[in-house]
């Protein structure tokens, strides 16, 4: 099974660090982020993969080259321009002859999930799209005021809500990635929608072990602590 690795994006909210290194070298302890991502799929037997790149890409490709050093053999699909978090699976699929299942997962997270109960969750419900979740909390930072005719009839003092959020890794069927316009902006909620709409079987499957996605500075910490488990 392929896997593919979409890590083309801008990096916008890491800047200026992402001015002078794209987001996928961003050094987590003393490798990039995206060292630790493929180490960890080889763990699982993900040996042939796949990386979409974008801005810097020059800079990727002669870090990681054909992916030799790290035991795996990587591929490269460039975006020409940004096609969104699947406009390039329509395109890939054509290249590399994808007519398998395939793994794809964003580039900027780390996590301990077993891909091999992923794997399994999926072909046990035969699904044609697979998607990986997880529990998550937010709490706001302000109380809610609720109002009838401008009287205040209750307040909650900042209240917390869970909620099921994408966790960015994601199991796919040819017949999925069909629905990808070739070449065009597509985002993975669009593809989930439009997989719904055309009766594909479309699953979640929630997961416990540690997550965590490197979005904003802010987020170093919490990956600190998760490469320090």
């Amino acid at each position: 099974m392929k896997a593919i690795i979409m890590c083309g994006g801008l990096g916008t909210r890491l800047r200026p660090y992402t001015f002078t290194i794209p987001k996928p070298l961003f050094p987590i302890g003393d490798k990039p982020i995206l060292e630790l991502i493929i180490v960890n799929l080889k763990k699982f037997g993900f040996n042939d993969i796949i990386l979409v790149v974008g801005y810097q890409s020059e800079i990727i490709k002669s870090y990681f080259n054909n992916g030799a050093k790290l035991g795996v053999n990587i591929s490269y699909f460039e975006e020409k321009e940004p096609l969104g978090t699947a406009g390039a699976l329509s395109a890939i699929k054509k290249q590399f002859s994808i007519n398998e299942t395939v793994l794809v997962k964003n580039g900027d997270i780390l996590t301990n999930i077993d891909l091999n109960k992923l794997i399994k969750f999926h072909n046990e419900n035969n699904s044609n799209l697979t998607v990986a979740v997880k529990k998550h909390n937010v709490q706001l930072k302000y109380g809610i005021i609720e109002v009838d005719d401008n009287k205040i009839t209750s307040i909650k003092e900042k209240p917390s809500f869970d909620y099921i959020i994408s966790a960015g890794i994601y199991l796919l069927e040819p017949n999925c990635l069909d629905l990808i316009p070739l070449n065009k902006h597509f985002d993975f909620p669009r593809l989930i929608q439009e997989s719904v709409r055309t009766n594909k079987k479309v699953m979640s499957y929630l997961f416990d072990d540690d997550w965590v996605s490197l979005e904003h500075v802010n987020d170093l910490e919490d990956i600190d602590k998760f490469i320090r488990k």
